[in-house]
Formats: structure tokens, sequence, C-alpha cells
């Protein structure tokens, strides 16, 4: 493929990419609670999804500095939706987890985003949807391997 080409291809993911993420935060702001924001919901879910996290691990992960992910997480805090557990052999590291409050919020927003993603996914054949995910995933690991972004 030539520098043209690659451009041209670089041009049309940008463009798909943009339209699709736009789209997809819209949703998810539509169904999460007044009460969060999109970024703390993300939050929630990567938490959740991984049982616990540091704060250091979530920085990396969403490639933003610390004191942005301090600031989601005071608030959540704040809300009772997550706990600071202390390190055994660290005080100073502590894990974020979710508590009852938090992971009932994050079930039933998530109950309602899938619901409204499925209209979605319905349009793409089993075929389709696994030629997607599987070039996406493939880009993630790409990302990963190279050190883009933290597992």
């Amino acid at each position: 493929m030539g520098p043209e080409q690659i451009i041209a291809c670089i041009n049309r993911f940008e463009a798909a990419w943009f339209v699709v993420n736009r789209r997809l935060n819209a949703i998810i702001r539509d169904c999460i609670d007044d009460d969060l924001t999109l970024d703390q919901f993300l939050a929630l879910r990567f938490i959740h999804n991984r049982g616990s996290s540091t704060a250091s691990e979530m920085a990396e992960t969403f490639c933003v500095n610390k004191s942005a992910i301090s600031a989601i997480t005071t608030r959540l805090l704040g809300k009772q939706y997550i706990r600071r557990v202390p390190d055994r052999n660290d005080r100073r590291v502590y894990s974020l987890m979710l508590t009852e409050s938090g992971k009932e919020v994050y079930r039933s927003t998530a109950a309602r985003l899938h619901e409204s993603l499925a209209e979605y996914v319905k349009l793409f054949s089993h075929q389709e949807i696994e030629q997607f995910l599987g070039l996406f995933e493939r880009l993630a690991d790409i990302f990963q391997k190279e050190g883009r972004i933290a597992p």
C-alpha cells in the first residue's frame, strides 16, 4: 500500500471514528444517571471489570495524569460508589473498589446501555460483528504491545 492510500485509509478511519465515538458517548450519557459524568461512569466500569484498581493503573489506562483520576475518584468516593482499600504491604498505595451502591449504579446503567446498543448490533450479521471485533481487538493488541495503553 502506497503513502497516499495509507493517508486515505487513515482519513476514513478518523472520520468514521469521530462519528462513532461522538454518538457512543452521547448514548452513554443518555443512559447514565444525572449525578454521574461520563468519566465517572467509565471509571466505575473499569473498576467493576477488574474488581479493583489503583489510581496509577487507571491513569495509565485512560492516558491521563493522576490528578485527573484523583478528581474523578474523589467525587465517586463522596457519592459512596467506591471505597479505598489500603495495600497490605505499602500503606501509601491503595486500591479502589466498588461499594454495593456503586455496583448497583454500575449494573443498572450498564443494563440500560446494553439495551440501547443492542439496537445497533442487531443491524449487523454475526459474521460482520465477528470480523469487526477481530480487527478492532487486533488493533488494541498492537497498541498494548507498543506500550501505548495499559491492558
